[in-house]
């Protein structure tokens, strides 16, 4: 079987391999953010690109590379549109200073992986920083981890306040860049992200914000190719930007900031994300809040009146979690952060409230179109269970951030006293 797009996996699909291939590279395979050669056998779901330019994902297989390859190439020129022009090339010559803050919490292995990938990108090694912020660590292990492997190539900095917030916005303060640049410690990078990143915010001065593709690193159990087929975090392959000034038609627009990006791949202007006031506390990993503080970012970033643009050539490989309960914990999380960030969103900017009640019921009739769609996959149990986990974190988002809220301002009280 080969198919494409969000359900291209069939419950049962898993274990299965992830390869990165690019058309103009014929018989060659990559590992997820890696550029050294493997030779892969059996059933792979593989990356297609052309030129470089990521143009969506196939499954296949063959008993060797080259009837791999050939079986990879086939079904991409018959289920993928390879033949429309590739996006231009950015301006030569943009080589922005660029901070990279990764944070991390209790997981060395993981961040070890990332930091490789890091130090593989082919951005001028003189104009990127990279900083990993180790937000309440349970020892020191990723602290002894950055000073021994990668010194003198890795700022470590510590946040002792637990919240992924708080993280970002600690690597917001010792960030030198005029773009700082956030992925996970649970991801690789592709070796071209800052450059795709960086022709983004060449485009137009107006552009505050770049976010990017976020692909699957590994699906080796059937809760990681669970999530993948319920979207995961796919967003396209096409570039898109967003503004006020030419609003799409989306009836919930600028409020559904979760079709813009997610967290483990976006990018700002340094000055323009210190001068939104970073990120909110209240929201993000490690708080009741559990998630929200990227999406109010975006959303501060559209209502401010800048663009946030989507490039997919910047591409970030995600690890999914591993477990079902784990699976079924981020989807609630996703669920919580969401009505987390609508809440924390009125709360910043209450003038929208307005325009919010008068978006709700196209917005709502939207929303269920879309739900409809998703669940009307193969893998209909598996989506109506993490769908249902995602409402139930909704309704619960507004409780966790005014409770983190309240927490926040607590704290402050106590410092001050």
């Amino acid at each position: 079987m080969t198919a494409t797009g969000p359900c291209l996996l069939a419950p049962g699909d898993a274990p299965i391999r992830i390869v990165d291939i690019d058309l103009a590279e014929p018989g060659r395979f990559h590992p997820p953010g890696s550029r050294v050669g493997i030779h892969p056998q059996g059933r792979v779901l593989a990356l297609v690109r052309r030129g470089g330019h990521p143009v969506g994902m196939v499954v296949s297989s063959g008993p060797g590379p080259a009837e791999l390859w050939q079986t990879l190439a086939d079904a991409t020129l018959r289920e993928l549109d390879v033949h429309r022009a590739p996006p231009a090339a950015g301006r030569t010559g943009d080589t922005p200073d660029i901070s990279v803050v990764v944070p991390t919490h209790n997981r060395c292995d993981l961040l070890r992986q990332c930091l490789d990938s890091l130090l593989r990108m082919e951005y001028p090694r003189s104009r990127f920083e990279i900083t990993v912020v180790d937000n309440a660590p349970a020892d020191t292990a990723a602290e002894q981890l950055v000073h021994e492997a990668y010194r003198h190539q890795v700022r470590y900095v510590r946040e002792p306040v637990t919240g992924g917030a708080r993280a970002r916005n600690r690597g917001l303060a010792a960030s030198h860049g005029t773009i700082v640049a956030y992925s996970d410690d649970d991801t690789l990078v592709d070796a071209r992200w800052l450059s795709a990143l960086a022709e983004a915010f060449s485009e137009d001065r107006q552009v505050g914000c770049v976010t990017g593709l976020i692909v699957p690193a590994e699906l080796q159990t059937e809760a990681q190719a669970a999530l993948e087929r319920h979207g995961a975090f796919g967003k396209g392959y096409s570039p898109r930007a967003w503004s006020l000034h030419d609003p799409p038609e989306d009836p919930l627009f600028p409020f559904t900031a979760g079709h813009f990006g997610s967290g483990a791949n976006m990018a700002f202007r340094t000055d323009l994300l210190r001068a939104l006031g970073g990120f909110d506390p209240a929201t993000g990993p490690g708080t009741p809040a559990r998630g929200g503080e990227d999406l109010l970012a975006f959303f501060q970033v559209v209502v401010s009146g800048r663009t946030l643009v989507y490039q997919p050539d910047a591409i970030v490989w995600h690890h999914h979690r591993r477990t079902a309960d784990a699976l079924s914990a981020q989807a609630f999380g996703y669920g919580v952060g969401f009505g987390a960030y609508l809440t924390a969103a009125l709360a910043h900017h209450p003038r929208m409230l307005p325009p919010l009640l008068r978006r709700l019921p196209g917005g709502i009739r939207y929303a269920t179109a879309r739900a409809r769609m998703r669940t009307s996959s193969q893998d209909t149990a598996w989506s109506r269970r993490l769908a249902l986990l995602e409402l139930q974190g909704l309704l619960y988002g507004p409780v966790g951030y005014l409770r983190s809220r309240s927490h926040c301002l607590r704290n402050s009280r106590a410092h001050e006293t």
